[in-house]
């Protein structure tokens, strides 16, 4: 499977994150020993969700709409929910 996953900051509450991965434990681990330049500064992360996709174009097509404009507002609306 194929995963887009989002992960918040423990530290810094308004640090979200979104990610492309095909093993969320080992990935999730990565950004919480500083292995992404990306999110290394506020580490401690927390997964918050996760959607699984059959291939992996959808996924990256999945992560690449989060990461807009447009996916960030959907992001915020329906899948931040009680966060």
């Amino acid at each position: 499977m194929h995963y887009v996953y989002l992960i918040k900051s423990e530290t810094f509450l308004n640090k979200i994150y979104f990610g492309y991965t095909t093993n969320i434990d080992e990935r999730i681990q990565a950004h919480n020993l500083g292995e992404s330049t990306h999110t290394a500064k506020y580490k401690p992360w927390k997964l918050h969700a996760y959607l699984a996709f059959d291939t992996k174009k959808q996924a990256l097509e999945f992560e690449t709409y989060l990461k807009s404009h447009s996916g960030r507002a959907f992001a915020q609306k329906r899948l931040w929910i009680n966060s």
